[in-house]
């Protein structure tokens, strides 16, 4: 087996008394879709922000491309920063430049190229996730899905190695959503990329992903393949293939207690 990509060992992610992530232990292998899945507040997007450095976690390490990415020194973590691609759940574009302004930032702040050369290279990503002829368009006049393939095409604008996406189907119906999904295997193939997809919708990942790893009250209670899970005997994985309720219902005091408690 390849030496992963990245490595995840012993990580704890507390918020005062809450303790989010409880020892987490992950490896994710290159040129793999690797999907975290999960219900809502388990813990997942506070993973994908601790493998871009959006957030320090309590303990642990994080390992990307063999080098210790926490306690690196800030010219290594730039250095592994300029080749990760995130596409975040809100899209995160800037509302007061075009959609090609968006894509050429990072080429701007981050390469020495010179801008035509930039010009020409952000006009071929919007043309790879099907936004060619939207370069002077603003965020306000695209429709949700075209605002998540401009920011697909900016998290791609840096050729990066790894590419992470927080729930890449978040807002959408369940044809832009399929679209979605088809444009990630595409560019996936395209790039050789590895990806790591933060979601909750299980069509999505069992479309994409390669392996899914499943959290559940801050710890990872599976890893492997779509075939593995849907064979699992794990009550809570069941319960999550089957999008069964938990049995009994919280008021809003035990559900905030719970919460707290993990």
């Amino acid at each position: 087996m390849k030496e992963p990509i990245i490595k995840i060992r012993d990580l704890h992610t507390s918020f005062g008394s809450l303790h989010v992530l409880k020892g987490i232990n992950l490896d994710i292998f290159p040129f793999e879709t690797l999907a975290i899945l999960g219900r809502s507040g388990c813990g997942k997007s506070t993973l994908l922000r601790h493998l871009i450095g959006l957030r320090k976690p309590t303990s642990g390490q994080i390992f990307i491309k063999g080098v210790d990415f926490i306690h690196a020194h800030p010219r290594n973590r730039h250095k592994i920063l300029k080749k990760i691609g995130m596409l975040f759940q809100g899209s995160a574009l800037f509302n007061s430049m075009t959609v090609k302004e968006n894509v050429m930032l990072p080429l701007l702040e981050h390469t020495p190229l010179e801008s035509t050369t930039i010009n020409i290279m952000a006009k071929m990503k919007l043309e790879q996730v099907g936004l060619s002829g939207f370069e002077d368009y603003y965020p306000a006049q695209l429709s949700g899905g075209m605002r998540k393939r401009a920011a697909l095409a900016r998290a791609l604008a840096m050729d990066p190695d790894i590419l992470c996406c927080d729930e890449p189907s978040a807002g959408l119906d369940p044809i832009v959503s399929a679209g979605i999904d088809n444009l990630l295997l595409k560019l996936k193939k395209a790039f050789n990329m590895t990806i790591v997809v933060v979601t909750h919708e299980l069509e999505s990942v069992f479309l994409i992903a390669d392996r899914i790893a499943l959290l559940d009250r801050g710890k990872i209670i599976f890893t492997g393949s779509k075939q593995e899970m849907k064979k699992s005997d794990n009550p809570k994985i069941i319960q999550f293939l089957e999008r069964r309720a938990d049995e009994e219902v919280l008021d809003g005091d035990q559900y905030l207690e719970s919460l707290l408690n993990g």
